[in-house]
């Protein structure tokens, strides 16, 4: 269906709104020409007022600089403390303010005096029934901190009164007004909120109705007022709700990676054990066992055989033995889980050293033990350290300096045990003395960590004489056996 319209009107409508758009083009176009040529006169005293407010690094010194006109700076210099920016350090200082206890009682008696300053731009009297209305309906928020429902009540009805009985509104009363409704909305429940707005509006509506307080003011405006003096405040505590959830929320998620992250760093220490455990059994304990075997048949195989190699025979079969059983109980302790007990027994203490000093003479060595001071029990650790260490100085030196004369010694001093294990050289060339300290570098290793992990002090190194020297010092402290 042909239009009725003639061609030529068809034809105007989009030239004249393309027209039109140009115009507005035009014109926004010049505005923002205008704006810009009066930001650019604006913006030395706005960099200013920026640079006032938020601070700016100060500019590099000019005499730092590098021969070939690089900028360097001097590492004796001590750099500059960083200032604080006026603006922040304004927000921080009414932070703390805000956080104070006074800041309740300052607020509302600057709102006091403010609400009497302003009782004379009406022409009243500061005393007088508006002074007193007034102050009733500011003094109250100095404690509505520490009491806000009875100071509320107080300042709600001192203004509905004021208002009631024909006195002018007062700006400072009226904020003293939303802002109590305010601090209302965002303590009560959402339902005794819903109930303060009902009561608000009536309350506003009574006052339009009875007298003639408010005729200044467009009801809708008073309306708006006060639902949203309860709005925001609801709206702040909705807020904090939210961020109080989202706290506990993110404590809880915290909680739970590190219990997390605990259990597989422990099935990952389990793993590993494992792990151990099997290397151990399957290379150490097996190659023990067979030394322990061999030694146990060579003296049935070979008929020829002295006694004094048939007893060495023994003592390596006995100190195999051994071994195992601690190879066992190391195996046990590894494949145990965290929270089951393991199967021990007593580890040795320093009255077993006779025994040790008895094996390591069985292996062919010559040793003796001396004791002095004031023999006292001491703790487990201790004394299980002090063994470990004579028993590692004794295997070292069958090993290094074998047929070697070996002094151990035990000094009871009043705060420490000194440990001390010396060998005159080994009459056979085994390991020259010079490279006994690189050559038992596990072994110093283990004694040195023993003493270190109590707190005491561990020192090794050739003699002038030829020998060997081992001393520890462990600290005793109040020790006692355990």
């Amino acid at each position: 269906m042909a239009s009725d319209k003639p061609d030529f009107l068809q034809e105007a409508g989009p030239a004249a709104w393309r027209l039109a758009a140009q115009v507005v083009t035009a014109v926004g176009q010049v505005l923002l020409w205008i704006l810009t040529g009066i930001g650019r006169l604006l913006k030395p005293l706005t960099g200013r007022l920026v640079a006032s407010l938020y601070g700016r690094s100060a500019p590099p010194d000019p005499s730092h600089r590098a021969p070939g006109g690089t900028m360097y700076a001097r590492p004796c210099a001590p750099a500059p403390a960083p200032r604080t920016p006026p603006l922040l350090r304004w927000l921080h200082a009414w932070r703390r303010f805000g956080r104070s206890w006074w800041y309740g009682p300052v607020t509302g008696a600057v709102l006091a005096l403010a609400a009497l300053f302003e009782i004379p731009l009406h022409h009243r009297q500061a005393v007088s029934l508006l002074g007193a209305f007034a102050l009733a309906s500011t003094v109250p928020l100095m404690f509505r901190r520490e009491s806000l429902r009875p100071a509320a009540a107080i300042t709600l009805g001192a203004l509905a009164a004021s208002l009631l009985s024909g006195q002018p509104l007062l700006a400072t009363t009226a904020f003293a007004g939303l802002y109590t409704l305010y601090l209302l909305a965002q303590q009560l429940p959402r339902q005794s909120t819903g109930v303060l707005g009902v009561g608000s509006v009536v309350a506003v509506s009574v006052v339009y109705l009875a007298s003639g307080s408010l005729d200044g003011i467009p009801w809708p405006a008073s309306l708006v007022a006060v639902v949203a003096a309860l709005g925001l405040g609801d709206a702040r505590r909705t807020v904090e709700t939210a961020e109080a959830s989202m706290d506990e929320e993110r404590e809880r998620n915290s909680e739970t990676l590190t219990r997390l992250n605990a259990v597989q760093h422990e099935q990952a220490v389990l793993r590993e054990r494992a792990r151990i455990a099997r290397e151990l059994h399957d290379v150490v304990a097996h190659s023990v066992s067979m030394i322990a075997v061999q030694a146990e048949t060579a003296p049935y195989t070979m008929q020829t055989l002295s006694p004094e190699a048939k007893n060495g025979f023994a003592e390596i079969a006995g100190s195999a033995r051994d071994a195992l059983e601690e190879m066992r109980r190391l195996l046990s302790v590894l494949r145990a889980e965290p929270n089951a007990e393991p199967e021990v027994t007593p580890q040795p203490r320093l009255d077993r050293l006779n025994e040790l000093i008895e094996t390591h003479r069985g292996a062919g060595g010559q040793a003796q033990l001396s004791v002095n001071g004031a023999v006292r029990p001491l703790s487990t650790t201790i004394e299980l350290s002090a063994y470990r260490i004579v028993q590692e100085a004794l295997t070292n030196a069958r090993r290094h300096a074998p047929g070697s004369r070996v002094r151990v010694e035990l000094n009871y001093l009043g705060d420490r045990l000194a440990v001390r294990v010396t060998d005159d050289g080994s009459p056979v060339a085994v390991t020259r003395v010079e490279n006994r300290t690189k050559a038992m570098g596990h072994g110093l290793v283990g004694m040195r960590e023993r003493a270190t992990m109590l707190g005491g002090c561990f020192a090794a190194g050739p003699r002038t004489d030829g020998g060997f020297a081992v001393q520890a010092e462990l600290p005793v402290g109040q020790n006692r056996r355990s």
